[in-house]
């Protein structure tokens, strides 16, 4: 599990072809691996991979075929958000990330208004009634808040501090971004599928 709350820039810096997946190597840069063991769990873009090997200052994930097939960004050498996999005596001061992206979204207006800049995503239509407004979601790994939704597409507004120290000041329109939905939204759909699909009798 993570938090959405990037602890470090770094980039994925090579990328060899393994088959049909991907070993990645990623320059870790201010992150602090002094704690990091091989099979840790680390956030990459808001992806949740696995240290399968540890050098000065870097790490090499395996990924494989269907997580590059469902997320954006794994095939290339660009710069990351990282993070650490959140341990219980942390502060929690995002919100719950699993780390497991729900879609792919496009950039359709980054703006600036004054000192923070609004931008605007169009989801994936299978993910859209998950995001609501004042409900938390996760782009590339950033837990923000979502201030309007209409139909597919929701708008954020980013502060500074969230440009300064992430990747997001990179994007551009047209970009696409890695999208994880608040799980709560999940669990309420599932039970409110349950309560109407299960017969009564069964529920006893």
């Amino acid at each position: 599990m993570f938090t959405g709350i990037i602890q470090s820039v770094g980039a994925i810096t090579q990328t060899t072809p393994v088959g049909d997946d991907m070993q990645l190597a990623i320059a870790t840069h201010q992150l602090d691996m002094s704690d990091v063991q091989l099979g840790d769990s680390i956030a990459v873009d808001g992806v949740c991979l696995t240290v399968v090997k540890l050098g000065p200052a870097q790490f090499e994930a395996h990924v494989s075929k269907e997580t590059l097939s469902v997320t954006e960004g794994l095939n290339h050498a660009h710069a990351v958000n990282l993070e650490k996999a959140l341990r219980l005596s942390d502060r929690l001061g995002g919100h719950l990330v699993s780390g497991h992206v729900d879609g792919v979204g496009e950039v359709i207006k980054f703006e600036s208004l004054g000192e923070c800049w609004r931008l605007e995503i169009r989801a994936p239509h299978a993910i859209s009634k998950y995001i609501a407004v004042k409900s938390s979601i996760c782009v590339n790994g950033v837990s923000l808040t979502v201030n309007t939704v209409i139909g597919d597409e929701f708008s954020i507004n980013l502060i500074p501090h969230t440009l300064e120290n992430t990747t997001l000041k990179l994007l551009r329109t047209g970009s696409l971004v890695n999208l994880e939905v608040d799980q709560i939204a999940r669990y309420v759909e599932r039970m409110t599928l349950w309560e109407s699909e299960t017969p009564k009798k069964s529920r006893k």
